[in-house]
């Protein structure tokens, strides 16, 4: 899966899932999702189960960190690494 597909599928789950109502143009690939506080650590639970269940990946609860989880970049960097291995 390329890295579009997957930054695609990142952006719209945030949207629906943590950011209902937000436009699409706010969401930056390169915003603090974390460490801003707009993703929270149920935010992170939810993220982590729809990226496994989607991406057939499994992410173990030290890898949610600031790390992978801060931006739209990071977790599709990270989602990437973890199909490719």
């Amino acid at each position: 899966m390329k890295t579009d597909d997957i930054r695609e599928k990142v952006r719209a789950f945030i949207l629906d899932e943590i950011l209902p109502g937000e436009r699409p143009e706010n969401l930056l690939d390169d915003m603090p999702l974390r460490t801003s506080g707009l993703i929270d650590s149920m935010g992170t639970i939810r993220m982590t189960s729809y990226l496994e269940s989607t991406f057939g990946i499994s992410i173990a609860a030290h890898e949610t960190g600031v790390e992978n989880f801060e931006t739209v970049d990071s977790i599709c960097q990270f989602v990437a690494a973890k199909m490719a291995s």
